[in-house]
């Protein structure tokens, strides 16, 4: 593992509610092939780099798998349900979403149609920032999975920059600009 793949994982392993998340889905019956990822992770890794309480700034937290063989809605929430029922008390939203199925909505909730995603990390790779394009999950040996398509400088640094594969202009300036409000010592790289 990486010097900042390391970093990553201690960090994360200061979070309870992190820690607790990881264990639960490492033991459940979600899919082998998920992650939790994006914003919950960066703003994680952005509270300790700002001195800020692990859980700062944090809305919901992403589970992501993938499953094309069943992209009924019905089952994205069975396995939220299942996780939350094993978690108990937990601080955040959970968000449990199959990317196979995100074609289906992304036009009604952004705008514009996208193409059915192949795979979790094809998913991944289109997310709207370099710094938030990633996921994490624990294995079986207890060891980690860091999916991280752009690496983890740009998060490290506390960069945001767009990842223009997918998202349009004014959805990444609307979301620079909320983190912006919550970390001052963002550096956003204009679209």
């Amino acid at each position: 593992m990486e010097h900042l793949e390391k970093q990553m994982v201690e960090i994360i392993n200061n979070s309870e509610p992190l820690v607790k998340l990881l264990k639960v889905c490492q033991q459940s019956d979600l899919p082998r092939d998920y992650y939790i990822g994006a914003g919950c992770i960066a703003d994680t890794v952005w509270n300790d780099l700002s001195e800020y309480p692990l859980t700062y700034g944090i809305s919901d937290v992403d589970v992501v798998y993938f499953d094309d063989t069943n992209t009924a809605i019905e089952n994205e929430e069975k396995y939220r349900k299942l996780l939350i029922e094993k978690l108990g008390e937990f601080p955040f939203k959970l968000d449990v979403k199959n990317e196979a199925r995100v074609h289906l909505w992304y036009k009604q909730k952004f705008g514009f149609q996208i193409e059915p995603y192949t795979s979790l990390e094809n998913a991944i790779d289109s997310w709207p920032t370099t710094a938030t394009s990633l996921g994490i999950r624990k294995e079986g040996n207890d060891s980690y999975v860091i999916y991280a398509p752009y690496q983890l400088d740009d998060l490290f640094s506390m960069v945001i920059r767009p990842n223009k594969k997918m998202i349009t202009k004014e959805i990444y300036e609307k979301k620079a600009e909320k983190w912006r409000c919550k970390w001052d010592k963002l550096t956003i790289i204009p679209w």
